[in-house]
């Protein structure tokens, strides 16, 4: 079975003998610069990558990769497809090989999209990026995607259990770019509600809140958003903004409005917890937080935040508790979200002040 890793690059020397040492498990490793001036593609050639240099103008994520694509040789079997700021943990090939049987086309694989500050998996979400040489093409400017184009019959996915590609992303990079191609994505495909989401969710991060909640509620009006996971979030994001406008009312409609769409998702009830945690409605954080806690399986999509698997519904219920008069749930609660963050200070500090309290109290 013959593997080839292909990726696309421009100034990322610092990460290539990582990326090279990572993909090694690969027959072939090819990769297109797209204008590096640092020596990464001297870099790439020099551990054994085929390298091709190409300037992409205008600049477009997927023209990119298609060109990338091309790199590949015809009778390549498997074409894996990452970034050099993605490392896969050691023996990912073995379970390819044991995944693609006869007819797959395409395998899902788990990737830790970002990681905390302790070194803890933060975002954490299955993607699907390995496929067969024939049959796919990437569609879009920005937030690209791998689309079936038919050639061969059904499209076929494996999970691939057990593989795990890591991001470590350059923080110094700009995400400049990507409001610009994503409103030329949407302008292109109009119909496409995926780029209709993240337009959306980019005015929100920009603080445009009133473009954020016109572009969601467009979003969620398409006859092709149909995934309740991701109309959820469209609607918390819309909370949010309504909440930055001071209608914290309306915030709340939504935030209720998202929990009915997809009430399996710990998301929109932490939300909405810490909407009522900033208006001290203890009661309500204690019930919301209660509900998030009940749902014990997490998510294999991108809608999965770190937080709510992390410290946030223990701190919130906790400080509900201690509140309401409850010391001693209220620090089992503390030092439970410090045990899953144990570097934050703020943390510490509410463990030592009920400890503190609850001392006191037995003297």
């Amino acid at each position: 079975m013959k593997i080839v890793v292909y990726g696309i690059c421009k100034n990322e020397a610092s990460f290539a003998d990582r990326w090279m040492d990572s993909m090694g498990e690969a027959d072939k490793v090819v990769v297109l610069d797209t204008g590096s001036e640092d020596g990464t593609a001297e870099k790439l050639k020099k551990r054994g990558a085929v390298v091709a240099e190409e300037r992409i103008v205008p600049w477009r994520f997927d023209t990119a990769r298609n060109r990338s694509l091309e790199l590949v040789d015809e009778d390549a079997d498997i074409c894996v497809c990452t970034d050099l700021d993605e490392v896969f943990v050691p023996g990912w090939r073995n379970r390819l090989e044991k995944a693609w049987s006869q007819g797959t086309t395409r395998v899902s694989y788990r990737y830790t999209w970002s990681f905390l500050s302790d070194g803890r998996e933060g975002v954490v979400f299955w993607i699907d990026k390995i496929h067969s040489r024939k049959g796919y093409r990437w569609s879009h400017p920005v937030h690209e995607v791998l689309e079936w184009t038919g050639e061969m019959g059904q499209e076929k996915i494996a999970a691939a259990e057990g593989i795990q590609l890591n991001h470590f992303p350059d923080p110094s990079k700009s995400r400049g770019q990507y409001l610009e191609l994503l409103e030329l994505s949407v302008k292109e495909s109009p119909e496409d509600d995926r780029n209709m989401h993240y337009l959306g969710r980019e005015y929100l991060y920009r603080g445009r809140w009133d473009e954020c909640i016109a572009v969601l509620k467009r979003h969620l009006a398409m006859p092709a958003a149909v995934w309740k996971d991701e109309r959820a979030a469209s609607m918390r994001y819309i909370a949010r903004a309504y909440a930055q406008k001071g209608e914290r009312q309306e915030a709340r409609n939504w935030y209720l409005r998202a929990i009915a769409q997809a009430p399996y998702l710990r998301e929109p009830y932490l939300d909405l917890a810490f909407l009522l945690y900033e208006e001290q409605q203890w009661d309500g954080v204690l019930y919301f937080t209660g509900c998030a806690l009940e749902i014990k399986e997490r998510p294999r999509t991108y809608i999965s935040e770190a937080a709510s698997w992390g410290s946030l519904p223990y701190d919130l219920r906790g400080l509900a508790y201690y509140y309401t008069g409850r010391l001693e749930q209220g620090l089992a609660l503390a030092r439970e979200a410090l045990s899953r963050e144990p570097g934050n200070e703020r943390l510490k500090k509410n463990v030592k002040l009920m400890e503190q309290k609850a001392g006191s109290r037995e003297k």
